[in-house]
């Protein structure tokens, strides 16, 4: 008879879009997606968000509100999810929630890392067992706390003949690299849709460039272009990890006259989007041969359309090819995070985040 485990995994990333849920099968060799539900986020709960991505008045108020908002809509989530699956809370072993990062600052001395939202209050709605605060032990074991899912891919995409580089592409880009052999190493490696989305909520009101549509009517602007990439960031070797700190419209209003043509400036940052992460691939992996996307930046046909061309060499495709949608698949890591904290299994890779050793990531709120 099947060992099932049942857990749920929830992510909802730096571009403050919504909330990914899945329900997962972890009882097997091959885990497997079972149900997945999303729940976008309200305007004011964006706005809220985004507000606390730099210092204002009454911080610590308005942040302790805005997790137990959170709390409420992942408890949203998760009924959305059980809802008609037959599958009873008291089955779930434990909820996975990333939270929602509104600080990530890993190398500042004593570096910290913040994901909001109120764990204990989504366990009482719940009544499950929640497992929240992925990278904080791995900071404090001087790591960069992220990327925390290259050990996950490992286990879905890795291949004994091929070398696979698995690149998401959320608010922020990150790649794991997936060697035969069993050699495996991940980064950031710059914007994902971060940059995007604020640009084209700014200029169009909508809050993401649907197919990449409207950054495929711009030109790049090579001299912004050429500004953009000589950030610091762009040349440091890994370990290395980046959120809005690093990657805002403040930011990138520094190197605006406000004269671009607003189409020609998204252009602009789709083709950053797509030279860091080209660039990361063939610096650090040049002998790799395939790459599978995922993420929201997955979707984005211009995107893809741009990558496959700076990366001719290699085959570029969605990890829906190799069984795992690419829109799930953040979320369903989650899921396996919160099953190594619950079994007291390490999951941090210390030569992806640079930390002094594995450690068990995750603090647990039991039922």
């Amino acid at each position: 008879m099947k060992d099932v485990s049942y857990y749920i995994g929830i992510m909802s990333g730096t571009s403050l879009d919504g909330i990914d849920a899945v329900l997962a099968d972890l009882g097997s060799a091959f885990p497997s997606i079972l149900r997945t539900f999303y729940l976008p986020y309200t305007s004011t709960l964006r706005t809220g968000l985004l507000g606390l991505s730099k210092t204002g008045s009454d911080e610590l108020h308005r942040a302790a509100m805005l997790g137990n908002e959170l709390a409420q809509h992942y408890s949203r989530a998760v009924s959305g999810l059980l809802d008609g699956s037959g599958i009873s809370p008291q089955e779930v072993s434990a909820v996975g929630c990333h939270g929602q990062t509104v600080r990530h600052c890993p190398s500042m001395g004593q570096g910290y890392t913040i994901q909001l939202f109120n764990p204990a209050l989504l366990t009482e709605l719940t009544g499950m067992t929640v497992v929240a605060d992925f990278r904080s032990r791995d900071i404090a074991a001087g790591g960069q706390g992220a990327p925390l899912v290259p050990a996950f891919h490992q286990i879905l995409f890795s291949d004994p003949r091929v070398h696979r580089i698995i690149v998401n592409i959320g608010g922020i880009s990150n790649l794991t690299s997936l060697a035969p052999g069993g050699q495996i190493a991940g980064f950031d490696c710059g914007p994902g849709n971060i940059l995007m989305d604020a640009w084209c909520l700014k200029h169009t009101g909508q809050t993401y460039d649907k197919d990449g549509v409207w950054a495929g009517s711009g030109l790049v602007i090579p001299s912004l272009l050429r500004e953009l990439i000589a950030l610091p960031f762009f040349l440091a070797s890994p370990p290395k990890s980046a959120g809005r700190e690093v990657f805002n419209l403040d930011w990138l209003k520094g190197y605006l006259s406000g004269d671009e043509k607003p189409e020609d400036v998204q252009a602009t940052l789709l083709q950053l989007t797509v030279q860091g992460i080209a660039a990361s691939v063939l610096a650090y992996y040049p002998n790799a041969s395939e790459i599978y996307l995922c993420g929201g930046g997955a979707r984005n046909a211009e995107l893809v359309a741009k990558l496959r061309m700076a990366l001719s060499a290699k085959s570029v495709e969605l990890t829906d090819k190799l069984g795992v949608d690419a829109d799930w698949l953040e979320a369903f890591a989650f899921a396996w995070l919160a099953k190594q904290a619950i079994k007291k299994i390490p999951a941090s890779l210390p030569m992806v985040t640079g930390a002094r050793g594995p450690r068990i990531l995750g603090a647990i709120y039991p039922n």
